[in-house]
């Protein structure tokens, strides 16, 4: 008859009192159990094993491998239930950018990173930065003022006579000036000679390109004696001998390349005075200008408007807008 060999069996574990109900895990975090409740589970879960393997069939050759490791395993959960609880945290949430701010305005880029979007915000696109267009009823700006033409050479002629309003009342004495001097200028009628001498200087002087030239020419005197009295000042001789000599100098003038391109003639009446008369040195010509009365002025440049009689008037203090009034390019 075959002796069973003794089988271990586990030692009994003293049924434990019930267990109170669990408290609940605190807000921090998940709190795990006892090492002495979870020693009695393994525990009893060992014993149910082993009887249940002693009621299916015969154990196995004796081997204390199952003892010597219960008392390890029971160890080890001791120590695993011994170490320091550690509350688990949730996860930090992160903060996501709310669709306006995390799209930069004027770039194909997506969302950005908070500190991506900070730096975009405060940034201008090229788009917005531009100027604004331009309203539809704007009014244009006006072109800008033309400037004046360099006028570097002027004649200023000087005739014996009395005014140009008589000398136009008696056109077949004068036939020059009534029909080619004046039709080729303009003439100012309520200039006086002192008025065109100083606009003759003035129009030189404000020219931007030197060398600013004034040529003065005067009319020769009447002799003396009887020789003399049919160009007294005054009469129809008088205004013949003056309409004759400006017929012989003007065509020579406007020949010139310096004319053409530079130029402005100045004619006006003066008192013309011989050496005798003057007490001056012999063979010496004398012209004298006044301001009253207005004797009249006409004016001969390719950039004055010819034909025309304007009613400017000469400012000695502002020259300048006289010649914008009068001159154009």
């Amino acid at each position: 008859m075959t002796e069973i060999p003794d089988i271990p069996t586990a030692p009994t574990v003293p049924p434990s009192a019930p267990a109170s109900p669990p408290l609940p895990p605190p807000a921090g975090g998940v709190r795990l159990p006892s090492w002495r409740a979870t020693a009695a589970l393994a525990a009893v879960m060992l014993a149910i094993g082993v009887a249940v393997g002693a009621a299916i069939g015969p154990a196995p050759s004796a081997s204390l491998a199952g003892a010597s490791r219960l008392p390890l395993l029971l160890r080890g959960l001791g120590t695993a239930s011994e170490q320091p609880r550690t509350s688990v945290q949730p996860p930090a949430a992160i903060p996501q950018a709310t669709p306006a701010a995390a799209k930069v305005k004027g770039s194909g880029a997506g969302t950005a990173t908070p500190r991506t979007q900070h730096a975009s915000s405060t940034s201008t696109s090229p788009s917005s930065a531009s100027t604004p267009e331009p309203s539809q009823h704007s009014t244009p700006a006006p072109s800008p003022k033309a400037a004046l033409p360099a006028i570097t050479n002027v004649w200023l002629i000087e005739l014996a006579g009395t005014t140009f309003t008589e000398t136009l009342a008696q056109p077949t004495a004068a036939p020059y000036i009534d029909a080619q001097a004046v039709a080729a200028g303009a003439l100012l009628s309520g200039w006086s000679a002192l008025q065109g001498s100083a606009f003759a200087s003035d129009a030189a002087l404000l020219a931007s390109t030197p060398p600013q030239l004034i040529d003065a020419i005067v009319q020769p005197p009447c002799p003396e004696g009887a020789a003399g009295a049919q160009c007294v000042v005054g009469t129809p001789g008088g205004l013949t001998v003056a309409d004759d000599f400006l017929k012989g100098v003007v065509p020579k003038i406007t020949a010139t390349t310096a004319y053409r391109t530079h130029g402005l003639i100045v004619v006006t009446f003066g008192s013309i005075a011989t050496a005798a008369a003057t007490e001056l040195p012999s063979g010496a010509t004398s012209a004298t200008l006044t301001s009253q009365p207005p004797v009249g002025v006409l004016l001969i440049s390719p950039f004055v408007s010819a034909g025309t009689r304007p009613t400017t008037t000469f400012n000695p203090a502002s020259p300048a807008k006289s010649l914008e009034g009068l001159l154009h390019r």
